[in-house]
């Protein structure tokens, strides 16, 4: 992982929320709506969580030093936690301004030039984050899977506008804007909770997802079967984009250093070659030594 390409991709979300908060105000101007102003408010967050994203990126990226041995990748579950309480946040207003047209019902306003250019504005949102979920995905990074879901959260809230103009004027129903609204924000605050979660998660070094340490055993039964080694006190532990593992290897004791030591080398770079921001620590013992970690 190197620090251009995911920056890069900070920029971009950057650069998207100033395009949309400029659309957003461009609409509030040619409508004089309340809700558009809110909206491009809104936008404004958007600019300084892309800020966020962009400043933790920078750190996590920042290769390991005296004070950070491990590195710094911790410090995307700050930006991602921040985007989770943030997304928190907008399904909650969502909510509450929903609640009282759930009580009172209220014919909504007609699509207009404004919502036509919330909508624009919606669609790169979309198109974002489309681009920044598959770079989170590819690069492992939980800062831009956050970016990500927080931009989906405008492509929602107007993807509900749309459904609930066609579903009111097809029933005549009022009473679908807010049910539909709040369906939407449940939905948002479920995606909220799930990165604020593992934020934390990550945060308290939470060990790696069950199928990579499944991965990880199966590589080390394979050298159990043909080198005749056991394996024992098995840890792992996700720090942002970057994966630490730890496990004892016993050998037969009459084996020489250097032929223990060419095996180690050779079971921490199959297991680092088959997960991405991999490193292994591997330590040595006697098999007929008795070990207390287990």
């Amino acid at each position: 992982m190197t620090a251009v390409p995911i920056t890069r991709y900070a920029w971009l979300s950057i650069a998207t929320a100033v395009l949309t908060l400029s659309l957003k105000v461009w609409a509030y101007y040619l409508t004089d709506s309340v809700g558009m102003l809110s909206d491009a408010m809104e936008s404004v967050v958007n600019v300084g969580a892309a800020m966020m994203a962009l400043t933790m990126l920078t750190i996590a990226v920042r290769p390991a030093d005296d004070d950070h041995a491990f590195g710094h990748s911790k410090a995307e579950y700050f930006a991602s936690g921040f985007e989770g309480a943030l997304i928190f946040v907008a399904a909650i207003s969502i909510i509450w301004a929903a609640w009282p047209r759930l009580l009172q019902p209220q014919a909504i306003e007609p699509l207009n030039l404004g919502f036509a250019i919330a909508l624009l504005a919606s669609l790169f949102n979309l198109a974002t984050a489309i681009t920044l979920l598959k770079a989170g995905k590819k690069y492992h990074s939980i800062t831009l899977e956050a970016d990500a879901h927080h931009l989906m959260t405008d492509v929602w809230t107007s993807a509900g506008v749309l459904v609930a103009v066609g579903a009111i004027a097809l029933t005549g129903w009022y009473i679908l804007d807010p049910i539909i609204a709040i369906i939407l924000a449940l939905n948002i605050l479920w995606t909220g909770w799930r990165l604020l979660q593992r934020s934390v998660a990550g945060l308290m070094d939470a060990a790696l997802p069950s199928h990579e340490i499944e991965q990880i055993r199966t590589i080390l039964d394979t050298y159990a079967a043909q080198e005749g080694i056991i394996y024992q006190a098995l840890k792992t532990r996700q720090a942002g984009a970057r994966k630490f593992v730890s496990v004892h290897i016993l050998v037969a004791g009459q084996w020489s250093v250097q032929h223990a030591h060419d095996l180690l080398d050779k079971i921490e770079t199959d297991i680092e070659s088959h997960l991405f921001g991999c490193q292994v620590l591997t330590h040595l013992e006697p098999i007929e030594a008795p070990s207390k970690h287990h």
